[in-house]
């Protein structure tokens, strides 16, 4: 059993709907290991849970998490973080090897780790009151598993700015680098998130999982694309929705996941 994160599965449709993890460790969601940890095995379980159709990443209404348990890295040895660097940032990714759509509903704070978990989603909303930022420079520490998404998001050179000076962002400017998708009020960043989850209840879930696993390839997306897309003509969902578009029109289709 987990100490710090939560599973839930809220209910959707007859046979899908939205699970929630929940990252809960108060006041401030700090991540050690163990939460990283946690949050990883939180996320192979919905990666093996048919009846997931989409997945809310979310703290609670005050923070999401703000960052990394500087206590516990103050006493880790170079030895100790040598045989757990790959396990941590492999852990850190994890969201993006989910294949269901995962959206991240940030309050307060995400910073450092927390943050890097969360570039992770496939959509990020945050309340209008939100500070986001990789402080570990002035730790003397660089993100560990957030760089290459980070560029990615908002460019190399803003990337940079935010790397290198651990500086905080708030949502305007958040909004307009692409660090985040949506900027609601605080209140309704949970409900938000929910809305934008409860859309594939019911959705193609082969298909949803082939498109977020050729975003996931990166420069092998191609290679990837022509593999998924042929592999989808031997799935359920792909036959009745070329049947029900051909005799009813677009979203006239009733998917079965599989």
């Amino acid at each position: 059993m987990a100490e710090f994160v939560t599973l839930d599965l809220l209910e959707g449709d007859a046979e899908r709907g939205v699970a929630v993890l929940r990252i809960a460790r108060p006041p401030m969601n700090l991540f050690t290991v163990q939460v990283v940890r946690e949050v990883a095995a939180a996320a192979v379980a919905v990666a093996a849970d048919s009846a997931i159709a989409a997945v809310v990443v979310y703290g609670d209404e005050r923070v999401f998490s703000a960052g990394d348990d500087l206590a516990e890295l103050a006493a880790m040895s170079q030895g100790q973080a040598e045989a757990m660097a790959a396990d941590v940032q492999d852990a850190l990714g994890c969201l993006g090897r989910i294949p269901q759509p995962t959206v991240a509903a940030i309050s307060g704070y995400a910073l450092g780790s927390g943050l890097e978990l969360a570039l992770g989603a496939d959509r990020r909303i945050i309340g209008d009151n939100v500070k986001l930022g990789f402080p570990q420079i002035n730790s003397g520490l660089i993100p560990l598993a957030g760089i290459r998404r980070l560029a990615l998001l908002v460019g190399p050179g803003a990337a940079k700015d935010l790397v290198y000076t651990g500086r905080f962002v708030e949502h305007e400017e958040a909004a307009a680098l692409g660090l985040v998708d949506e900027v609601v009020p605080p209140d309704d960043v949970y409900a938000a998130a929910l809305r934008w989850a409860r859309r594939f209840v019911g959705g193609p879930a082969r298909a949803l999982a082939a498109a977020k696993a050729v975003f996931e390839a990166g420069p092998h997306g191609l290679d990837r694309a022509r593999t998924e897309w042929a592999d989808l003509f031997g799935t359920e969902d792909r036959r009745i929705g070329t049947e029900s578009y051909l005799a009813d029109g677009p979203g006239s289709a009733s998917f079965v996941g599989r």
